[in-house]
Formats: C-alpha cells, structure tokens, sequence
C-alpha cells in the first residue's frame, strides 16, 4: 500500500506499521484539508486488523511548522476535524503512535507530536511552542502536555519565550524516546518504524501524554514567581500572563477542563488586538520579500566580497553587518585619521558586545579579520558590491559613482546608502543604471533590522533579487522602495514631523507630544528622534529641498534652534539640553522661549492641546502620506510600510504599524479626521485625504482589499 490523499498526505505500510507522511510543502502547515486527511487515514489504519502501530512522519524539512495561519479567523479554522480533535483522536487510539520527528516542530506540529504516545526525533530537530509570538497561547493541548512530558518550569519556559529547542536537548525526558544522529545510517523515519516494532515486541501500551502526572517539588511557589516575573515583562501583550495561567492549569484543574480552559483562552487571545497585529507583522514579513513583477527565478548575482565607502558611523556599522554574516569587507576612507577612528570604533563595539558575553574572543578576532581597512581605490577592483556610505550631497555622490564605474569590475553591484538622494539620478552617473540600487541601511546599521532597498528605473531583477537575498543574509528585513524623496520611511516622516511642529505652535511642548507619543507605544517622541540623529541633518534637507525647488525655506522652529548652534545631543543642547556625560533629556527655558517667539511672529495664540489630539495628528499624517505612496507604486503594499515603521522608526509592535493601526480605527474615522484638519484656517494641503484613503473609505475597505 502506498497511496497519496488529496489534502498532502501521503499512505504506506511497512510490515504491521501503518506509514502517515505528511506532504504539504513547504512546512506541513496543518490545514483544513491536511487534519481531514489524516483523521481518515488514522481511522482506516484503526479498522485494519493488519496495522498493529502507526507512525506519523512529515519531510526532511519539517514534521511541521504547526497551524496554517493563513486560515486564521477563517471558517476553515472551524473546520472539524481541528487540530485539538484530531490530537485527542491520536492520543485515544488503542494502536501504538509514533512521531517521526525531523526538521522544524513548532506550534501545532508539536502539539501534534505529543498527542502520539512515542517520539523518535532527529537530534538537530527544532521543537518549540511559538505561538506567544503571534499573541497567542499553544491551543490544541501544549501547555496541558508539555509539562507533563518535560516538567513545570521548563515547560513554561519554553512557552512563555517561544524559543525552539534542538531535540537533543530533551534527551532524558519523556518528550524524546529515541534520538537520532543525522550521520547515523538510515533515516528518522527509519528508526521510528523500528521503534515501532520494538514497542510492539514489548507488548508496551499507548503511553498517553495527558494521563502523566506534572511533576514539580514547589509547584503554587514556582507559579507564584513566574506570575510576577512574566507580568513585569509582559509590557502590552497579554499572551504571556495567559500562557502562564494555561500552565499552571496543568497543576490545579483535571486534565479535560484544563484543555477546555486553554482552549477558550486561546480563542480569547485571538480575538486581541494585539495578536491581530502580531499576526499581521508575521504575514507582512513574508509579504515582503515577494514582489509581483520580479519572476520568483530571478537568480541573485554571487556575493562574496564587499566594500564600504567611508568608515563613519553609518559606514562603520554598514560594514559590521557585512562582518557578521561572514562576508570580507573593505573598508575605504579618505584620510589615515578618518579610517583609524572607523577601526577603532568597530573594534570597541565588538569588544563591548565580548564583554557582555554576546561575543566569543575568537569569533571577535575572525570578525576583524575578515576586515580590510584601506587608502587605495584599487581594493575595489574586484569586490562584488561596493556600498557607498558618504556625506548625503549628490556632488560628493556624483563623484564617488564616476570613480566606482571606472574602477569596479563588470557585474559588481553599485549600492548607494542615501537617506533621500535621487537614486536615479546615481545611477545616471555611471555606465551601468542597472547595476546600481539603493541600500538604505537604518543607523545603527549592526543592529536596526531594517533594509530599504531602493528600486532606481534601470536596476536589473537580478541585483533586485541579489539585494533581498543579501538582507536575509545579513538578518535584517527588507521592503522594497520606488525612487522619491525620502523613498518611504523618510518621506512620510516629514509629514510626521510636520504635524508635529504644528502642534507646537499650536500649543502644545515638545515634552507634552513626545510623551503621548511614546505612552502610545512609540520608542522615543518626535523631539527626542531629532535630537538624537542630529537637528542638523533636516535643517540641511530642508536647505537642499527649497533650493532644488528655487523656493524659500518654509520657517520652522528647528531652523531657530540650529542658527543657535543647538544641533541635539552632541553639542548639548536641541529642543532639550543635556548634561555632560547624560543622554536624559531635559525641558529647556531657551527653547519654550524660541517657541515662544516664533507663535508671536506668526501672531498665534497658544490653545490648549490634548494627549488625544498629539497622536491622531502625528499617526494620520503618517496614514496619509502613506496612502499616497502606495497610490504611487513607491511601496507595494500596506503592510511593506507598516514594516518600515515597526524596524526603522520604532512604531509600538502591539499596534502593527501605521497602516494596520488606521485600519484598526476605521478607515472613515480617519478620513473624517482628517478632513476636519484640512477645513482649519490656513490648514496645510497635505491634511487633504488622498484619494485612495477615500476610495477605501467609501467602499468600506482596508488596504489589503
């Protein structure tokens, strides 16, 4: 007998053992369709007389990756048999089941697993709950049986971070009966039909998990900790204090109403907005790497060796990025001074991660070995991509650019690290428009996650694709970006700061909006940002924008505050003033009077502004100017923004991004805010909705259809 059903499972019988192999690629996600199959073929091998055990197997790849989360909130969900029918179908059955366990085992795949009486695992095998990532709690029986098959406190441990586990690490407890080395001969799947016949020789039982008793000296002292430990955390996510509730059930409860307490906890936590939005980010993140038009076997350009221009804070960090992820780095600056404080500075911060324990000595010294720091433009001849990393001038680009055409060798990917510059226009000044792309690394490059990688006119799939598969390389995620000024972070940013300012003159205090901002969920305010990157760098954008325009500046008040010399933290003083050796910022008489004077020039009279209004303002402008980048193709969808803001800007996980967080309000609800900002005497034009946010609107739609 070997068969293969129509939900991607797959029917043999070796001997007296009854073979199910999942075969739903990529991850054995199980579905609707996937639970169905495997409840009929577990019933068909219970009626054979001839099957005497069975095993349960998925690929190489994965036993499985747990719940198709794509069914989530979906009547397939609903669809019987679910999965923690189809586990406790398992865990009755009168045969003997095994687990054939290889590849990733996480969420509902593991729960799945230990719904089987035996497992017999790979020992490089990744075993985990994850679901508190999502949200959510492990719903089909995990916090019932995994502290009964590991322990209390390990259990909670596992469930309440999420982090998987090899398999070789449960050796000894009865989550693992029999571990396998993958240089061992034959496979898992192998050893688990001989264990099978092993058990059956033995005339062993079903050993069924849910009937272990949970074993722990100090169990009410232990829960009593891990409540108070959790809670202080936890921050807004309510996942983790009902993860350790679901557990402690487990000790308290008869095992039946402890599944059903799980179970109306789990369906609780979807309900969430918090999950919602955690499960939004964990869809956008896969969203992001595909994009519509670039062929899905585009085949990316080897990338073996790289080069840095200018050895800066942004280059210094660009090129440990490149340094961890294996790669030889050239690193080529100007002057001796300039290229040994670059040096230095990476080698400070990789003595400081090996001080905190985050960092061997010797991975160190191979870090640093794979760096190459240098004078000469000839050690770019043969590098596959060269990262420029200069002053943010499109003359000092321009001339970088001609050198790097002349010098690089054919093929090499050109990849300029601008904030705002014309990609375009880069690009124009080679030979090659298509083997140049934007890279904007977020600062500090080491470690911000985010990677806009700007997609100029001519760029070539293959770089595009060499590009997305460079960011997974490097850890880091990447949303691809169309050619405009600020491409889609920094752009939509200036709208942010610039309902910010106007709340200012409105009335309101830097003080007051960064801390209804960031009592939203934000990292850190408007103010504080800016004082931390360095008021300097808009006041030169705006410079640059007006006289590229040929209009003047708008006046603003960081243009007062940097006339002053006031530039932020490093010359002690922006919109707040800090003390020598101190990065707390601190409310500042010189700036309220600037503001001051500013509101008297323009003869406004300061109202009062409430904590509700700073964010509605500050989060629509965002929205807005969001809606009109997707209407222009800059951003391929929605939640590619929403990922810009949640790794580039610090906007609070919990709320999902700007985009998924106007969706949450009501997108009419928006609109009709922003209109009424729009009809406000001498209102700005950009409070006008845009017109997509409209057409949504109207139709009663978000932005992901």
């Amino acid at each position: 007998m070997n068969e293969a059903t129509p939900g991607g499972l797959q029917v043999a019988r070796r001997g007296a053992v009854a073979l199910l192999t999942m075969d739903r690629p990529p991850v054995n996600g199980l579905g609707a369709a996937l639970r169905l199959a495997l409840a009929q073929a577990l019933d068909e091998a219970l009626a054979d007389p001839a099957v005497r055990a069975i095993v349960l197997a998925g690929s190489a790849r994965a036993f499985s990756g747990g719940a198709d989360v794509t069914e989530f909130g979906t009547p397939a969900a609903a669809r019987e048999p679910r999965l923690p029918t189809l586990i406790g179908r398992l865990e009755d059955s009168p045969k003997p089941v095994v687990a054939a366990i290889a590849g990733v085992c996480l969420g509902g795949g593991l729960e799945l697993a230990m719904g089987c009486h035996f497992r017999v695992a790979r020992s490089d095998a990744s075993l985990g709950l994850p679901e508190v990532k999502l949200g959510l709690l492990p719903g089909a029986g995990g916090t019932q049986r995994l502290p009964r098959l590991v322990g209390l406190e390990r259990a909670l441990n596992l469930i309440v971070s999420g982090a998987p586990a090899p398999a070789a690490s449960f050796a000894g407890t009865a989550l693992v009966d029999a571990l396998v080395e993958p240089s061992a001969p034959g496979d898992v799947v192998e050893a688990a039909v001989a264990f099978a016949e092993t058990v059956l020789a033995e005339g062993r039982a079903p050993r069924r998990t849910r009937a272990l008793p949970v074993e722990h000296p100090q169990a009410e002292a232990f829960l009593q900790f891990a409540r108070h430990s959790v809670a202080a955390a936890a921050g807004p996510f309510p996942a983790p204090r009902r993860c350790v509730e679901a557990v402690a059930l487990s000790v308290t409860r008869p095992v039946d109403e402890a599944l059903r307490l799980e179970r109306e906890a789990f369906l609780a936590l979807m309900a969430t907005p918090e999950s919602r939005a955690l499960r939004h980010v964990f869809a956008a993140e896969r969203a992001a790497a595909r994009l519509p038009d670039l062929p899905p076997d585009t085949a990316p350009r080897p990338i073996a060796s790289v080069a840095v221009i200018g050895a800066g804070t942004m280059g210094g960090g660009i090129a440990m990025s490149f340094l961890n992820a294996g790669l030889p780095v050239v690193l080529l600056e100007q002057t001796q001074a300039a290229l040994d404080r670059g040096v230095a500075t990476i080698r400070r911060n990789y003595e400081s991660s090996a001080k905190k324990g985050k960092l061997s000595a010797e991975e160190m010294a191979r870090r640093l070995a794979r760096l190459t720091p240098t004078l000469q433009d000839e050690a770019l001849r043969e590098v596959d991509l060269v990262v420029e990393a200069v002053f943010e001038d499109l003359g000092v680009k321009e001339a970088v650019f001609r050198r790097l055409d002349a010098l690089c060798r054919p093929g090499a990917i050109l990849a300029t690290n601008t904030s705002y510059l014309d990609v375009n226009r880069i690009a124009a000044f080679t030979t090659r428009p298509a083997d140049v792309v934007g890279l904007h690394f977020f600062s500090p490059a080491n470690v911000m996650r985010l990677l806009e990688v700007v997609r100029a006119a001519h760029t070539a799939p293959e770089v595009l694709a060499t590009s997305l598969a460079l960011a997974r390389r490097l850890g880091k995620i990447a949303v691809v970006a169309g050619v405009c000024d600020g491409f889609i972070g920094n752009r939509m940013l200036a709208r942010y700061g610039a309902a910010a300012h106007d709340l200012l003159v409105a009335g309101a205090t830097p003080q007051q909006v960064d801390g209804a901002l960031q009592r939203f969920g934000l990292a850190m305010g408007p103010f504080r940002m800016g004082d931390l990157a360095g008021l300097d760098i808009g006041w030169a954008t705006r410079k640059r924008r007006a006289a590229e325009a040929g209009v003047p500046m708008r006046p603003v008040i960081a243009d007062r505050l940097c006339e002053a010399g006031r530039f932020g933290q490093k010359t002690g003083a922006g919109w707040y003033r800090y003390e020598a050796g101190r990065r707390e910022p601190l409310p500042d008489p010189v700036t309220e009077g600037l503001i001051a004077q500013f509101r008297d020039e323009h003869g406004v009279t300061p109202r009062a502004v409430s904590d509700a209004e700073v964010v509605e303002r500050c989060l629509y402008a965002l929205v807005n100017e969001g809606a009109r980048i997707l209407e222009e193709g800059i951003a391929a969808r929605a939640s590619d923004i929403d990922l810009v803001y949640l790794n580039g800007y610090g906007h609070p996980l919990h709320r999902g991004g700007p985009m998924f967080h106007a969706e949450t309000v009501g997108l009419p609800n928006v609109v009709r805010a922003l209109r009424r900002f729009a009809a406000e005497p001498a209102a700005d034009p950009s409070w006008t909705p845009a017109p997509l946010l409209l057409r949504l609107a109207e139709a009663g739609r978000g932005f992901g259809g």
